[in-house]
């Protein structure tokens, strides 16, 4: 495997995927954030979340982002960025950010960054359906690029 895995998928993510493309004997640090659908929102109550996305451009985009992580680290990482699309749960996974690196520091500043502009950039769109019978598609962040001070 190469340093960055991006995948748009409408199936579960599976711990076992994640690990084993993170697995380097010059990995000291393995850091996995797992964002899970939660059960409310703004005093809401949600039942489900769906999501959608233009899946290769989100897949180019989460790629990119992945790319410059292990760019702006000093570290030879590996980043794994795996988003589902589709109808969620409460409790499903939606997305997995997983970092591996020689050193805790670099993983933690790498998958900060890659959440963080995943959030802002990626062409995927969330709807929220609520335990009321109501849905709302949820107003989501400018997509936009990264600037210098990034």
């Amino acid at each position: 495997m190469g340093a960055v895995l991006a995948r748009v998928v409408s199936e579960p993510i599976h711990h076992e995927q994640v690990a084993a493309a993170l697995s380097a004997p010059a990995h000291g640090a393995e850091l996995v954030f797992w964002g899970v659908v939660r059960d409310a929102n703004e005093g809401r109550r949600v039942r489900a979340v769906s999501y959608d996305a233009h899946v290769p451009l989100a897949e180019r985009t989460l790629h990119d982002i992945a790319e410059e992580a292990v760019a702006r680290s000093r570290a030879a990482l590996r980043v794994v960025v795996i988003h589902r699309t589709g109808r969620l749960e409460v409790g499903e996974a939606s997305v997995v950010v997983a970092v591996a690196s020689p050193h805790r520091d670099e993983a933690y500043e790498a998958s900060r960054y890659v959440i963080e502009q995943l959030k802002v950039r990626s062409p995927i769109w969330k709807q929220e359906h609520y335990a009321d019978g109501d849905s709302e598609w949820l107003r989501g962040h400018t997509l936009r690029s990264p600037t210098a001070a990034e």
